[in-house]
């Protein structure tokens, strides 16, 4: 897609509006898991060491998620939940989130792998590059898995915080992975379920548009067979333990329920209601991952007492 540079416009963008290019949001969760990933790893690290293995891995989210609002910032003008961003609602230039990406792609890498190692940069150089390619600029207007393939990007920073720890890619690590991997589809289907007319108008191919609400509803409960079932294997791994177990029994139990009522439903059903097991789906789905990797933290901070593990 060809893109106009208006150089007749004058931006006067504050601090505020460079860091909502960043995503914080999203970025709040890149940290979390990345943390989680670097305490679940065995040995141990400087606590300045983890500071900055988890702040350069920040601000390589926050570089995606610049670059993504660099390309995307024609569609995004005209979704309602993101019309008020930065640069479609006028207040900085799709040459800042630009800029601003590319400096920080760069800045990001280089100084996790000086402050950590080489290949956690690499997976770090991968993950930007996956987003803001791979991601947005090629599979996001293209495929109705576009979701499904894009959400790995979503899902590297536990594995990259492992391996800042470490060096190495072990099971743990992708099983951390696959854990958000599969958890971020059926998150993202069922905001799309009520907020379907966003991507009608942007003319997004995302699965409630080129398949319909019913196949939607039927991958939902797909995906949350696998997310689940991948969820309660991860408890019996060097990460896992009691505490996790009894987190993913109880969340996973949950979501099974929620996806199964959601799988039910017809569309009459679901307007009458205004869509409420979908908004409770996709609600809980953001607490859901939170308790996971925080039952993965407590783990790893009790094991030395030996209140951790099995």
């Amino acid at each position: 897609m060809a893109y106009v540079t208006d150089h007749s416009k004058d931006y006067d963008p504050v601090f505020g509006d460079y860091i909502a290019l960043l995503k914080p949001r999203v970025m709040s969760l890149v940290v979390f898991t990345a943390f989680v990933g670097l305490m679940a790893a065995p040995g141990t690290l400087h606590p300045i060491e983890i500071f900055c293995a988890v702040l350069f891995i920040a601000l390589g989210a926050g570089a995606s998620g610049s670059l993504n609002m660099w390309w995307d910032s024609d569609i995004d003008a005209i979704m309602h939940r993101t019309k008020t961003r930065p640069i479609p609602s006028g207040r900085t230039s799709r040459d800042a989130a630009l800029g601003l990406g590319v400096a920080l792609s760069g800045l990001s890498i280089l100084m996790l792998g000086l402050a950590s190692n080489w290949h956690a940069a690499g997976w770090l150089a991968f993950t930007i590059f996956f987003y803001a390619v791979v991601y947005t600029i090629w599979l996001k207007r293209m495929t109705p898995q576009n979701i499904v393939i894009g959400g790995a990007a979503g899902a590297f920073p536990p594995l990259i915080g492992w391996v800042a720890a470490t060096g190495v890619v072990s099971i743990e690590a992708v099983l951390m992975f696959a854990l958000i991997f599969m958890w971020t589809p059926p998150h993202f289907w069922t905001l799309a379920l009520f907020m379907r007319s966003d991507y009608d108008d942007a003319k997004l191919p995302m699965l409630t548009v080129t398949h319909g609400r019913k196949s939607t509803r039927r991958h939902i409960m797909v995906y949350a067979v696998l997310q689940s079932t991948l969820a309660v294997v991860l408890a019996f791994t060097s990460i896992g333990g009691l505490i996790y177990l009894t987190i993913a029994l109880i969340c996973n139990s949950i979501v099974l329920r929620n996806a199964f009522l959601i799988w039910l439903r017809n569309e009459a059903e679901a307007e009458l209601d205004d869509f409420k097991y979908e908004r409770a789906f996709f609600k809980f789905s953001i607490l859901y991952l939170f308790l996971h990797f925080l039952a993965i933290l407590a783990e790893a901070l009790l094991s030395p007492y030996g209140l951790g593990g099995w």
